[in-house]
Order: C-alpha cells, then sequence, then structure tokens
C-alpha cells in the first residue's frame, strides 16, 4: 500500500506572511479576470460552458487556493501568519461581495439561461448541472442585482461593513486571553489532574490559579468545584469574557436589518432561511415553539429534581440556600444526579478513554463501516508539530485510482490556536477542466486535555462523542463526489448540515461500540458492560433542561434577527435564557457577545442543531438502530446521503435513504419513547 503515489500531492504549510497576502491577491486577480471575461460575452456567446462552468471552475481554483490560507489564522502559533491569514480573508470576502455584485456577470448568466432554455439545451443538462444554473441565478437575485444602480452600491458597502463586523468578532475570540483566578481552597472539588494544568503563581504570599476561559480549563469548575461562589464567578467571568464583543454584535444586526430591507426581505431571518430547508422565519418560530412545548414538562420535572438535590447538598454542608437554581449549578449538580441515580463517575470513566487508544478506534470504526483505509504520513508537512496527517484510500484500492483525500488531525490545545472542536474543508473535491479530479482535504481541529506527569491524556465521554460527531464532518467532505465545488461534501443546507454528523453520535451510545473504543490507561481493559450500561443510561438524563438551552439560543437567534428595531440584547439575553432555559441567570452578563455563531455563519440559523436533530434521530431509527457497525449500511449511507453532498435537495437524499420522507416527531419518540407526550414522560421520571 505504501508504494502507491497519491495523484494529488499534499499542501506544504510552509508559507511566510508576504506569501499568504501575495498569492491572495493573485488568486483574486485570476478571479476578476475570469469575470470580467464573463461579463464582456456578447449576449448570443453565452453558454452552459462559457458562464456558469467557466464561473464554477474559477471559483473552485480560488477556494482551493485560498481556505489553507484562511486556516492558519485558526491554528499557526506565529502572530505575524495569523494576522496575515485574517488580512487575507479581509481581501478576499470585499473582493467576494465586489464579485458577486457585478451587474455584467449577472446578465451574463441570466443570457446563457436563455439560450440554454430557448435552444432545447436544458433538457440534455442533468441534474447537477440544472441545479448549478438555478444556484448560480438566485445568487445574483440574492445579491441584490435586480436592483437600480443607486441602492446596488449602498448594498456593497452595508454588505463590506457586515463582513469586516463579523471578522472583528472572531478574531476577538481567538486572541481572548482572559483569566479569572481562584486559591486552592475555592478550587475545593476540582480533580487534581485538573488543577495541576492551571497556571500557578503567588499573590499576597498566598497560592492561587489562573484558569483560561478555554473549555478544558473552565468547565471542569462548573461540574466540581463545591463553593457556589466559585462556580458563580467562574460562570460570570465566563460570560462577559468577550464583552468587548457587544457593541459589535449590535452594529451587525443593525447591518443585517438594513441589508434585508434593501434586498425586500421583511426581516433578516426570512433572507437567510430562504435557501434552506426551513424555507422561512415563520417556519423556525414554529418549530422552536412546538419543541419547546414538548420539552418543558421534562425541563420542569428535571429542575424540580436538581433543586431538591441542590437543597440536600445545600443543608448538608451549611451554605445558606436562597431557593433558586442558578445557570451555574446546573452542570454541578446534573454531574451529582447521574452519580447519584445511575452511580456514575465521570472521572473513572474517563480512565477507559486514553486518547491515544481513542482517536485510533473510532478511526478503525469509520473505515470499516464506511470502506475507506487512513494510512498515517509521517514527516509531511504540518502547521504544528502535534498534527497528524494522513492519507485516506478505498479499502480495497490497488492503485491511485483508489485515492480519496487527505485528513489532519490538530487535537490539543495551545495559545492562540481555535478553542472549540470543528472541521475545516480544506479542499473541496470537483472535476477539473481537463476532466481529472480535484481531491478534497478535511481538518479536524480539538483541544482534547493533555497529558499530564501522573498520566496520559484522557477523553471525557461527551470529548469522545464529539471526537465521533466531527469525525462525522471529516467524512462528510472526504467521501462526496460531486462535479461542481460548489455542492461538494458540507456544502448543503445549513439546517441539514449537523445532521449526518449527530446521526453518527448513536454510535457512543451503542454498548458494542463503547466496549470496541475502550481501553484503561492502566489495566488495559475495555469499559464493564455495567458501566456501559450505566453511560447509556445516562445518555437522556436531564435532557429537558439540556435541550431548553439549546432551544433557547435558538429562540434568541431568530428574535434578534427578526425584530425590526435594536434593543438591549444584553437583557433581552439575560431575561429568554431564564424564560426558555428555566434556570436563573443571577447578574446581567452580556453573553450575547460570545454568540460565537451569530456571526460565524450561523445567523437566524442557530436552530438548525435542533432541526437536523430531528433528521437525525429518524436515519438512526430507521436505517442503523438494527445494527450500527454493518458495513452493507455505511455503504447505503455513503451513497444516499454522503456522496450527493449539495448536489440534489436535501429532503430527496432523506427520501432515498429513508424509503419515505423524514418524521418531524423522530426526535421526541428517541427521547420520550415512541408515541409518548412529554408532559407524559415527566409523569414517569
Amino acid at each position: 500500500m505504501a508504494h502507491i503515489q497519491p495523484p494529488q500531492p499534499p499542501p506544504q504549510w510552509n508559507h511566510t506572511a508576504e506569501d499568504i497576502l501575495t498569492i491572495t491577491r493573485e488568486a483574486l486577480a485570476k478571479c476578476q479576470a475570469t469575470d470580467d471575461r464573463v461579463g464582456a460575452l456578447k449576449p448570443e456567446e453565452c453558454t452552459f460552458e462559457s458562464v456558469f462552468r467557466t464561473l464554477a471552475l474559477s471559483d473552485a481554483e480560488s477556494e482551493s487556493t485560498l481556505e489553507p490560507l484562511f486556516f492558519y489564522q485558526n491554528v499557526s502559533p506565529s502572530k505575524d501568519l495569523r494576522d496575515a491569514s485574517n488580512a487575507a480573508e479581509v481581501l478576499a470576502r470585499e473582493f467576494s461581495i465586489e464579485s458577486s455584485m457585478r451587474i455584467d456577470v449577472f446578465q451574463a448568466k441570466l443570457a446563457a439561461e436563455r439560450n440554454i432554455k430557448e435552444s432545447g439545451k436544458w433538457e440534455k443538462l442533468d441534474a447537477e448541472e440544472k441545479r448549478l444554473v438555478e444556484k448560480m441565478v438566485l445568487d445574483g437575485k440574492r445579491a441584490g442585482l435586480a436592483l437600480p444602480e443607486e441602492k446596488r452600491e449602498e448594498l456593497k458597502q452595508l454588505q463590506k461593513e457586515l463582513s469586516q463586523t463579523c471578522l472583528d468578532f472572531s478574531k476577538n475570540f481567538n486572541e481572548e486571553k482572559g483569566v479569572v483566578t481562584f486559591t486552592l481552597d475555592e478550587l475545593k472539588g476540582v480533580p487534581a489532574d485538573i488543577v495541576s494544568g492551571y497556571t500557578k503563581r503567588t499573590e499576597n504570599s498566598v497560592d492561587v490559579y489562573d484558569v483560561t476561559h478555554k473549555t478544558p480549563d473552565i468547565f471542569p469548575l462548573f461540574k466540581y468545584a463545591e463553593n457556589p461562589a466559585t462556580r458563580q464567578r467562574a460562570h460570570e467571568s465566563y460570560d462577559a469574557r468577550l464583552a468587548i464583543n457587544e457593541p459589535l454584535l449590535t452594529k451587525a444586526l443593525d447591518l443585517r436589518r438594513k441589508i434585508a430591507s434593501t434586498l425586500g426581505y421583511k426581516t433578516w431571518a426570512d433572507y437567510v432561511t430562504e435557501v434552506k430547508m426551513a424555507k422561512s422565519a415563520k417556519n423556525v418560530t414554529d418549530f422552536l415553539d412546538d419543541l419547546e412545548a414538548k420539552l418543558r414538562p421534562v425541563g420542569l420535572s428535571d429542575l424540580k429534581n436538581l433543586t431538591a438535590l441542590k437543597e440536600a447538598d445545600h443543608n448538608a454542608r451549611n451554605i445558606p440556600y436562597d431557593g433558586n437554581f442558578y445557570i451555574w449549578d446546573y452542570r454541578f449538580y446534573d454531574r451529582v444526579h447521574v452519580e447519584k441515580t445511575l452511580s456514575l463517575d465521570d472521572a473513572l470513566v474517563k480512565e477507559y478513554f486514553p486518547v491515544s487508544y481513542v482517536v485510533p478506534a473510532i478511526l478503525e470504526i469509520y473505515q470499516n463501516l464506511l470502506g475507506v483505509r487512513f494510512e498515517k504520513m509521517e514527516g509531511g508537512s504540518v502547521w504544528h508539530e502535534d498534527v497528524q496527517q494522513f492519507s485516506v484510500w478505498e479499502a480495497d484500492a490497488r492503485d491511485e485510482k483508489g485515492f480519496v483525500g487527505y485528513c489532519y488531525l490538530d487535537l490539543f490545545p495551545r495559545e492562540s490556536k481555535y478553542s472549540h472542536a470543528a472541521v475545516w474543508p480544506l479542499l473541496p473535491g470537483y472535476t477539473k477542466a481537463d476532466g481529472s479530479r480535484a481531491f478534497p482535504i478535511a481538518a479536524m481541529v480539538a483541544n482534547l486535555a493533555k497529558p499530564t506527569p501522573e498520566r496520559p491524556a484522557l477523553m471525557r465521554h461527551d470529548d469522545v462523542v464529539t471526537f465521533f460527531h466531527e469525525m462525522g464532518h471529516v467524512f462528510h467532505g472526504l467521501l462526496s463526489r460531486t462535479r461542481y465545488q460548489r455542492f461538494h461534501g458540507t456544502s448543503v443546507a445549513r439546517d441539514f448540515v449537523e445532521a449526518p454528523s449527530q446521526m453518527l453520535e448513536n454510535w457512543c451510545w451503542e454498548p458494542k461500540v463503547l466496549e470496541k473504543m475502550s481501553s484503561h490507561f492502566e489495566k488495559k481493559e475495555p469499559l464493564s458492560q455495567e458501566l456501559i450500561q450505566k453511560i447509556v443510561q445516562s445518555r437522556y438524563v436531564n435532557i429537558g433542561l439540556f435541550d431548553l438551552r439549546q432551544i433557547f439560543f435558538g429562540k434568541f437567534d431568530i428574535k434578534v434577527h427578526t425584530d425590526q428595531k435594536p434593543t438591549d440584547y444584553t437583557k433581552l439575553w439575560n431575561d429568554l435564557r431564564e424564560s426558555v432555559s428555566l434556570v436563573k441567570g443571577g447578574k446581567y452578563t452580556p453573553g450575547q457577545a460570545s454568540f460565537a455563531h451569530i456571526t460565524g455563519g450561523y445567523d437566524a440559523g442557530y436552530y438548525g442543531y435542533m432541526y437536523s436533530l430531528v433528521f437525525a434521530a429518524d436515519m438512526y431509527a430507521t436505517v442503523f438502530k438494527r445494527d450500527p457497525l454493518d458495513p452493507k449500511l455505511g455503504a447505503k449511507y455513503r451513497s444516499e446521503i454522503l456522496r450527493p453532498g449539495g448536489s440534489r435537495e436535501e429532503l430527496d437524499s432523506l427520501k432515498e435513504f429513508l424509503g419515505r420522507p423524514p418524521r418531524l416527531d423522530a426526535y421526541t419518540e428517541e427521547i420520550f419513547g415512541s408515541g409518548k407526550t412529554g408532559a407524559e414522560a415527566a409523569s414517569h421520571l
């Protein structure tokens, strides 16, 4: 196997800051030349080839050149490279707005569409080509090209300002370096291996520990710190960590209102949802209201159980109790509840998930299920020494025809690196002008706990779930086979993009899969059946409160994008959180300023997480539940969901896979049991 050369070399990660900007400018100049050429065509010269295919290839080539350069800002240890990467993305976004507003190119598209239809060639186009034509023409209408010139100019300026505002918002995220400081006494309850990772220093002759706002540092405080004042201070610091973004969010929302109105849409949410599965803001609001109503009884029942635990705990430890259950109590008493009712100890479970075992085990599960093979590459060019690089092949590959693409894993935290878990589709797959294939690349970035002197790097069960989920996006990027880059991989409707990965999370709750991917870091044995059963039983514990919190995010997002006037967003954030997610918030903090989704592409789209959960539940229950490791079912999933990417309507892919249209109550059935309502489920808790 090692002797087969991939038909496409992996990219080199040796750019200087100057290279990044030079290459970006050259790529954009090339795009502009293509736009100029298409824009200068006479109406009778406009065809599928001369307009749509030419523009699609230009987009594919520029994305392949630029995406790796934009990626540096999320992962590079060098501030110069991160800044250059950010500056390059600003240039590209500005160019993209200029390009999308070119009336001459839009007129060429309209002329080409007219010529194709009038000459009878429309019938000869295949489904993906027709979709390309329809989407490209719709792009022009959504960019305001049907508007008079002065309106277009105004729109262009608004778009540029919005783009810069969103970039500033996300840059503040990556550069955030705040800490919240505690004494060892205040950290009582937090496991020693976590505390040993905090920066320790002396202040007024007392040892103190600086806790960063990064997830692996601060979340264990919410889960384990016994002192409620410690959790409260940690929460308030975490929620306010990006107060600097507060005016930026207000500005972004204001600009979006102006853009929607200029384009003739009632609200920004209506503009955004037009090209999604939900189709309108009203459908989103109705969906969230309906789900909230179903989950509220379960949430209230969860709250009652957790409040009783809190009261008993405060009485036992002689801490004043004011009768309220706060947001900083949730993770702590959720853990206590799981430990008490299931005797499930998160810290013990973690010992069975060493990173060095789990990562290869998960890769193996995916390889067997989807019929591919990962080959680790040593000594290749990467952006940091921690990064692992793989070439990916069909399982039965005999020659270069079996090549699938490349995958990178960048799993451990470091300063100024993207702080959550996400996948970047660095290169799209598509058919090049000469008919040969451009192969895709996906990079997964995560922040798993690092090893300590006492023990190797270990993963909590929810880290395992996250890893499994993100690998779902990796495979969507690798196993899609579309002709046009525009439809490749995760380029599906934004409210469907999470469904494949959410479906795959189910594997992490299947006994035989848990056994397969666990191995105690000392004893080298898998999880016992007893522990596995407890993990499975813990899955939907307090799901009412958990999902209501997701619904709160979705409702905040859709409300600020449907309201016609600005409001006090800090007040809205805190009030809505309390009314929807049922837990008290204490003092008002600008949590909305750290709601990255709202400026990172999920604007008026956060509902998509819950919306796609419905499809995920249906796909799993209908197809995979009977045998989640069956490669035949994996092959069906690969061909009906992953392969088409966005080259057909998502609903059509679902119908092909399920054998029928999806059912909207699939998710509530999964968590409550078939045929039960939330109220009935709550009455049995």
